[in-house]
């Protein structure tokens, strides 16, 4: 009987993946990294890698240099302008990053400009805080931007020989930040102590550091964006052990019975609202029907947005999921609202959000229930 119930578990997480695929290839035009635009396309893209112009200008386009290096939403090509030299002007070409986090982290363009090359390739630059995926694909494709301008074009700074730090080293140096090492503790703790610990304060006080580390220090939650993201351009495990985790507790573990792990004991978001419902005693009580309601009305919301996506209505929606939220000094003022009015709600009644609207736990239940019958 167990093996039976966890060949339907591995069918309807089979079916999510489809799902998820599915979504990507619309949204995105790519799955797992193949891009399934037309190849005329990428060999315009190829040929236009550098162009040079006169008094000394050149321009470099990283679409293809660049190619593996992904944001939070996919690839973040950049076309680099350099004059004798000297880096002009760092030009951002289309992406899928959600707009307010992208602005946040373009800010690191001023830190390139009006440096030489070899000066540029010796900076170390951090990531900007709150825009943490984006920053680390611009300092990326910057990275591979110099190196190839460095090879191509003949400047008296190339002729130093001075030596510079690669993409690797820098993605080395973040993957051991301070930030980094604590944020991976406490997701591990989220993951593996609530299958041995059934203590409430044990509970309340890992809901405390999910909130605190992975929400507002490093802004890291499951998401649609994320997600399709993932499945469309791939992900750098090394660079992104906390959403690999995220992603094991959320798929992996119900196919060991453990359901519901993720939102339960994971997400920042959902240990917000936790932590809201445990403040008031009171409770709105609501009646089985009422519930049953909420609950259908969830699913439908959820088919709805998930016919956005494949129709090409609205997929920007995805921008809207209060996760972001955490991300303050980033989110659009609407995420922020909608973030705070169903933490409001969540004072008199148990996860409003998480219960009766989320996408994403709508799509993790579905993965966990028996779909197939």
């Amino acid at each position: 009987m167990k093996s039976f119930f966890r060949i339907k578990q591995v069918v309807n997480l089979f079916i999510c993946l489809i799902v998820v695929s599915s979504l990507a290839i619309t949204k995105h035009h790519e799955l797992f990294g193949y891009s399934l635009k037309s190849e005329q396309k990428a060999e315009t893209a190829s040929n236009d890698t550098l162009r040079m112009f006169g008094n000394g200008r050149a321009e470099i386009n990283t679409s293809v240099l660049a190619s593996d290096i992904m944001g939070y939403g996919g690839k973040v090509p950049l076309k680099i302008v350099i004059r004798n030299g000297v880096v002009e002007n760092i030009i951002a070409l289309k992406n899928d990053e959600t707009k307010e986090f992208f602005d946040n982290a373009s800010t690191l363009f001023e830190k390139w400009k009006g440096k030489t090359i070899d000066k540029a390739m010796d900076m170390k630059v951090d990531a900007v805080t709150g825009a943490t995926f984006s920053s680390k694909a611009i300092i990326g494709n910057m990275h591979q931007g110099l190196l190839y301008a460095k090879a191509h074009l003949a400047t008296e700074d190339s002729e130093n020989g001075s030596s510079s730090l690669s993409p690797s080293e820098n993605n080395s140096s973040s993957l051991f930040s301070l930030r980094n090492i604590i944020g991976i503790a406490v997701v591990l703790m989220a993951a593996i102590l609530p299958l041995f610990i059934k203590n409430r304060r044990y509970h309340f006080c890992q809901l405390i550091l999910n909130v605190i580390v992975l929400g507002f220090w490093c802004g890291t939650c499951l998401s649609y964006t994320f997600l399709l993201g993932f499945a469309a351009h791939g992900m750098e495990i090394s660079g992104s052990i906390i959403a690999t985790v995220m992603l094991v507790t959320a798929f992996i573990y119900p196919l060991f019975g453990k359901k519901s792990h993720y939102c339960t004991h994971v997400c920042p978001y959902g240990s917000l609202q936790q932590i809201a419902g445990r403040c008031v005693k009171y409770k709105l009580k609501m009646r089985p029907v009422t519930i049953k309601r909420l609950d259908k009305l969830r699913k439908m919301i959820w088919a709805l947005l998930m016919i956005c996506i494949w129709g090409g209505v609205w997929s920007e929606w995805t921008d809207f999921e209060p996760f972001s939220a955490f991300i303050f000094h980033s989110a659009s003022w609407i995420v922020i609202v909608i973030a705070l009015l169903f933490i409001a709600i969540s004072f008199i009644i148990t996860r409003p959000y998480c219960r009766f609207v989320c996408p994403m736990g709508t799509l993790l239940k579905f993965a966990q229930t028996s779909i197939v019958k």
